[in-house]
C-alpha cells in the first residue's frame, strides 16, 4: 500500500494513457473506409490500378524479381515472393482505405484507396 501512496501519478499517468490509446483505437475502428482501388507502385512509379472489386491474379516483377499479387473477395495480397524475408507475403490481405503492403527489396508497394465510408462519423 505504502508503494501506491509512492506512486500516485505514475499510476494516474499510466491509467490515463491507456484511455487516451483505447479512444483512439475506438476511433480509428469505426472510422475506416473499405477500399475501392488497388494502387501498385515500383520504384515510386505508379504501374497499375486495379479495382478491389474485381477477382484478379497479377505477376509482378522485374529484373529478377517476382511477387504474385491476388484480388479476391475484396482484399488484396502479395501470395508470393522469391525475396528472402518473406515480408510482404506474410503481411496478409488488405481492404481499407490507407492499408499497404511493401516488399522493400523489389521496391514494390500495393495500396488500397478511394472506397466508400462505411456509415460512421468522426463525431457519433
Amino acid at each position: 500500500m505504502d508503494w501506491l501512496k509512492t506512486h500516485k501519478n505514475d499510476v494516474l499517468l499510466i491509467a490515463a494513457l491507456l484511455i487516451l490509446g483505447g479512444a483512439v483505437a475506438l476511433l480509428l475502428w469505426f472510422t475506416r473506409q473499405d477500399g475501392g482501388t488497388v494502387r501498385v507502385q515500383v520504384e515510386g512509379e505508379t504501374v497499375m490500378e486495379l479495382p478491389l472489386g474485381r477477382d484478379a491474379q497479377v505477376e509482378l516483377g522485374e529484373d529478377g524479381h517476382a511477387n504474385l499479387l491476388v484480388i479476391e473477395n475484396g482484399t488484396a495480397q502479395v501470395t508470393r515472393a522469391d525475396c528472402p524475408d518473406q515480408v510482404c507475403v506474410r503481411q496478409g490481405a488488405v481492404r481499407y482505405s490507407g492499408e499497404s503492403i511493401v516488399c522493400l527489396p523489389h521496391k514494390l508497394i500495393v495500396t488500397i484507396e478511394g472506397g466508400a465510408a462505411n456509415g460512421v462519423d468522426g463525431i457519433a
